[in-house]
């Protein structure tokens, strides 16, 4: 499978690690670095057994943006194939997926049932699947919130995707493993950050 990232990827984000600024103040959260900004509030989520760090939540700007760093082949993509599989999930849970061109690439906007178990009203919530393949990455996000409905609000949170960098790091790992996410250390004096 080709690729699929945005022209501008290595200049623009999102970045790979030996493409970023190294004298930028990141945050260091294992496979991915993400640039601190004000009113961005990041959550870890954790899998309940393994408590391993799973996902990294960003809140920003009335916006949901999840994120997941995946090992990839040095020369063929993973988010064509991706993007099939989201859609069948989708449809299984008795949502719906429209493919459209997005700013990196391809992208699919889903409507999600949420389960309400009592009331049978239909509500969906909106969510935008977003992918970018990386040397040796996959970085695959989720936008939920203003940012999956307003352009002015996706616009923040896009730029907040191009933002992070991706750590893949020299160790070998089959395609599609989730490169480890950990807590970022903290200096003294710094918020900790809260799971879910």
């Amino acid at each position: 499978m080709p690729k699929s990232a945005p022209e501008d990827r290595e200049t623009e984000g999102p970045l790979d690690e030996s493409e970023a600024n190294p004298v930028r103040p990141y945050v260091d959260l294992g496979g991915i670095k993400i640039l601190p900004r004000e009113g961005l509030h990041l959550r870890l989520e954790i899998e309940e057994g393994s408590k391993r760090v799973v996902a990294i939540g960003l809140d920003f700007a009335g916006s949901t943006l999840q994120v997941q760093p995946f090992a990839a082949p040095r020369s063929s993509g993973l988010w064509h194939e991706i993007r099939d599989q989201i859609a069948d999930q989708i449809g299984k849970q008795g949502g719906t997926t429209t493919p459209r061109e997005g700013p990196f690439g391809p992208e699919l906007v889903a409507e999600i049932p949420v389960a309400a178990g009592q009331e049978a009203g239909g509500v969906t919530r909106l969510a935008r699947f977003i992918g970018v393949d990386g040397p040796r990455w996959f970085l695959r996000g989720v936008i939920a919130g203003e940012g999956a409905i307003d352009p002015e609000a996706a616009a923040q949170i896009e730029d907040l995707f191009r933002s992070i960098v991706v750590v893949r790091g020299s160790s070998p790992m089959p395609p599609r493993d989730l490169i480890p996410l950990r807590m970022p250390a903290t200096p003294a004096g710094a918020t900790e950050p809260t799971a879910v």
